[in-house]
């Protein structure tokens, strides 16, 4: 499982392939109206992290959940997503036409002071998400609409316009207070709870050796959800009355009897796809969790 959503990974998601002029390992922007990128109003949006930043213009009712919490937004809003903060978001109505810009932090390089990371909306403890009235969203928007205007155009400064505009919305929303609509589910325990399954069920299923399961422990979970790996371990506990590694061992043992069961693998080959790097210790594994040993729950 990769640790972060590429550009590329994003490109042939959202649009089947890479465009024409994009090149890797140097500053990249591109804009999109949302209904360009989500067809058929389905969206599919992993809770992950990403390479690249992103300025959204969601209209509608919709719930992002970004790091540990989540927020309701309901009317226009303007979004601000870092590299260093896993999100995501589920849309709570019909989705409505948005705009958003993409760009990577080399976009920026030697022409702002300082990093992106210290402007208040992109910090890792700030907040993302400004509430607009009617007359913002149409500010907002047009700003979205000169960029879309200028990444087509032929002008050979363009990208430096385009960075006056990026920086236009990031100084239109330091003007104002951020959301504090925070939702979030019944308890916190159960909202990390919730994002954790989703990493972990996101690993299977296991499709061919060459796969690796790689997200092992409490830690890697805590990692990627930006929790300290305590907190992790006290809300699976408080929620499913298990711990972290007992929840993660079962979910393997049940991917290893399916592969056991469906594939003509090698038992040391189904080990190493599951993260074991000795035969051995998946041996010991398999037999803690269902008694038996994988050759003799192979050939039942």
């Amino acid at each position: 499982m990769k640790a972060n959503e590429t550009l590329e990974d994003f490109y042939r998601q959202k649009l089947n392939g890479l465009p024409e002029n994009y090149q890797q390992g140097i500053g990249h922007f591109n804009v999109f109206r949302t209904e360009d990128c989500y067809q058929n109003g389905q969206v599919t949006i992993h809770y992950n992290r990403r390479d690249f930043y992103k300025i959204a213009l969601v209209r509608g009712n919709n719930r992002y959940h970004y790091a540990d919490k989540s927020i309701d937004v309901d009317g226009p809003t303007l979004m601000f997503f870092n590299p260093q903060v896993p999100y995501t978001f589920e849309p709570l109505s019909e989705m409505k036409n948005g705009l958003f810009c993409i760009f990577t932090e080399s976009f920026f390089k030697e022409k702002i002071r300082g990093n992106l990371s210290d402007w208040p909306m992109f910090s890792m403890n700030g907040k993302p998400g400004y509430l607009l009235s009617e007359a913002e969203d149409l500010e907002v928007a047009g700003i979205f609409d000169k960029m879309l205007t200028e990444i087509k155009s032929d002008y050979p400064f363009k990208f430096d316009l385009l960075r006056n505009y990026v920086l236009e919305l990031a100084h239109f929303a330091m003007k104002r207070q951020p959301s504090e609509n925070l939702y979030r589910h019944p308890d916190a325990s159960s909202r990390i709870t919730s994002i954790f399954m989703e990493l972990l069920e996101r690993q299977f299923p296991i499709e061919n050796p060459a796969q690796r399961f790689s997200m092992r422990s409490a830690k890697d979970y805590a990692g990627q959800l930006s929790v300290h790996v305590n907190h992790l371990n006290r809300a699976i506990k408080s929620t499913t009355g298990k711990t972290t590694t007992e929840i993660i061992g079962e979910r393997l043992a049940t991917e290893a009897m399916a592969l056991l069961r469906h594939t003509n693998w090698n038992i040391s080959e189904i080990g190493y796809s599951l993260g074991f790097e000795e035969a051995s210790h998946f041996n010991n594994f398999f037999r803690k969790h269902t008694t038996k040993s994988p050759s003799i729950f192979r050939n039942v």
